[in-house]
């Protein structure tokens, strides 16, 4: 059996050295903790700069999202640090942070991109 331990993060350094950090949208870093993010399941690290954008896209499984830090926003709400969500299948959003954030994220399933 496989044992996966990430202690303390909550305090996570996201420019620590040992994280590999690869961009998934503009202003958005995605740094893969466990899985395969291209077919899922798999869980990670996203680092959204200030001001940035994931554009609208649709759920084909469960999303599991823990803000870390700062905030984020979607259609439904601002979503702060300590926020837990989850996204069902088949829902859609855009995704945006005024300020920046650090948040984990598990899916099942990627999720697909919308045409604009």
């Amino acid at each position: 059996m496989m044992h996966i331990v990430w202690p303390d993060l909550l305090n996570i350094d996201a420019n620590n050295a040992d994280l590999i950090w690869e961009v998934l949208q503009p202003g958005v870093d995605i740094c893969v903790l466990h899985g395969d993010r291209e077919r899922g399941p798999a869980t990670a690290l996203l680092r959204y700069q200030p001001g940035a954008i994931i554009p609208r896209h649709r759920h084909v499984g469960h999303e599991y999202l823990f803000i870390l830090r700062g905030s984020q926003r979607d259609e439904h709400g601002i979503y702060a640090r300590g926020t837990f969500l989850i996204n069902t299948p088949g829902g859609t959003h855009r995704v945006s942070s005024d300020e920046g954030c650090l948040v984990l994220v598990i899916w099942e399933l990627p999720v697909e991109f919308k045409n604009s």
